[in-house]
């Protein structure tokens, strides 16, 4: 959430940088400050009301005391009529609060400097390009039937239990799911980040503090009886451990990791290009989080992308980075970079990673704060990335590693899987 004196101080600013994302309801940059003025002169109306208040009350006291009843009887009658402006007062300061939250939380992140323009993802900036797309074998075809063949996953049996985008893993699928995600943890921890296993529903002030909410709800599963959701990504509860808390400068920065499944509606989605693992609804990710000081966000974000890239290559993966353009970011991102895995069988890219700096943003709508030594606590800076995110990199996995007798395993891999070869 943008602060509103960033805003008034650098009004220009950031009605520049919200055109880069493609905003268009400029209008509200408006109607922040509007309700702000409004906002300050209620609460100098009512402060100043208060101060008579108490300041009358005082001196009823004193004109009894010396016995001027008459007096302190009409005191008080005038203190009961201020008393009787405050509550007003109040309801109108409550209401234009409550005005100017709702309307902040419509404006997005500000993108970073580095964010390049564009509108769609064909403007997208890439980085950098790293392996060499593999040639198959003649009859190689896309992972869905390889799933089929090797009775890997069952797409029609998930569909049976619950509906499309909820696939089965059974037998050496289910295995080489669980050995990625204990492999990639391991790769994370020894990195130096801290292994959480949070719940997998959060509540509605969670959900808002990440920015999923008032933004995505129509993306999340909601448990409508005890108004929890089913979370998106670990990054919500993740990231929300430290919602209202300061911490000291030298905690940070903070390294999280954790493993989950994540759930998600992708309402409208359909066609050749969710076939499979392509997009589903409920799929396992193992995520990065940093809490990190502001001046050294930056230097977080490089890091995780570095990390990000090293598990690529270590799984043997052809993969690109791209920046994103201003039109294709999330809402709540500063910057983004994505990572994409090459397909060979489907000879296309596809995403497994993002990993995003989001500056003060959330930070601000969780007050999650740090203190350096005799200074004023201030927004620490949050990150977060997918290290990564299973159904495509399975995907991949299986294409790229097949042969015409079996598949491949990635050698990091074996051990976790316990074989070196699919037949």
């Amino acid at each position: 959430m943008l602060q509103v004196p960033f805003i008034r101080q650098n009004k220009e600013l950031v009605l520049e940088r919200l055109a880069l994302k493609n905003f268009k309801e400029t209008h509200l940059v408006d109607e922040v400050l509007a309700l702000d003025d409004k906002r300050k002169k209620l609460t100098l109306e009512y402060d100043d009301t208060q101060a008579q208040v108490n300041s009358l009350s005082k001196e009823i006291g004193k004109l009894m005391a010396q016995g001027k009843k008459e007096d302190g009887e009409a005191m008080r009658a005038k203190v009961n009529e201020l008393k009787e402006h405050l509550a007003p007062v109040n309801e109108a300061l409550n209401a234009t609060e409550k005005e100017l939250l709702d309307t902040l939380v419509k404006l997005p992140n500000l993108p970073s400097q580095l964010v390049p323009a564009g509108k769609t993802p064909e403007d997208n900036v890439e980085v950098k390009q790293h392996g060499d797309i593999p040639a198959l074998h003649e009859g190689a075809v896309p992972h869905w039937d390889l799933a089929k063949k090797y009775d890997l996953i069952d797409f029609e049996l998930g569909n049976k239990i619950t509906g499309s985008g909820f696939p089965v893993y059974k037998n050496k699928g289910a295995r080489l799911q669980r050995a990625m995600i204990q492999y990639f943890l391991d790769y994370n921890i020894n990195a130096g980040y801290m292994e959480y296993a949070p719940p997998y529903l959060v509540n509605e002030t969670s959900a808002f503090g990440t920015g999923q909410l008032p933004d995505k709800e129509g993306q999340m599963y909601h448990a409508t009886e005890d108004n929890f959701f089913l979370i998106p990504t670990a990054e919500v509860p993740v990231t929300n451990i430290y919602r209202d808390e300061i911490l000291k400068d030298t905690d940070l920065p903070i390294r999280m990791t954790a493993y989950t499944p994540c759930f998600r509606r992708e309402a409208g989605s359909y066609g050749k290009d969710v076939r499979g693992l392509n997009r589903v609804h409920q799929f396992d990710k193992v995520e990065l989080v940093q809490l990190a000081h502001p001046e050294k966000s930056y230097e977080a974000l490089d890091e995780m992308v570095a990390h990000v890239e090293s598990l690529l290559q270590s799984l043997q993966l052809p993969y690109r980075i791209l920046r994103l353009c201003g039109g294709d970011m999330s809402f709540t991102s500063a910057l983004t970079y994505d990572f994409e895995v090459y397909s060979a069988a489907q000879q296309k890219w596809l995403e497994v990673s993002s990993v995003s700096n989001f500056e003060s943003y959330q930070s601000n709508r969780m007050k999650i704060r740090f203190k350096e030594a005799n200074g004023k606590p201030q927004f620490l800076h949050t990150l977060n990335g997918s290290s990564l995110a299973l159904p495509r990199i399975m995907a991949c996995i299986l294409e790229n590693n097949q042969t015409a007798d079996g598949i491949h395993i990635p050698a990091v891999l074996q051990a976790y899987f316990g074989a070196g070869k699919i037949q």
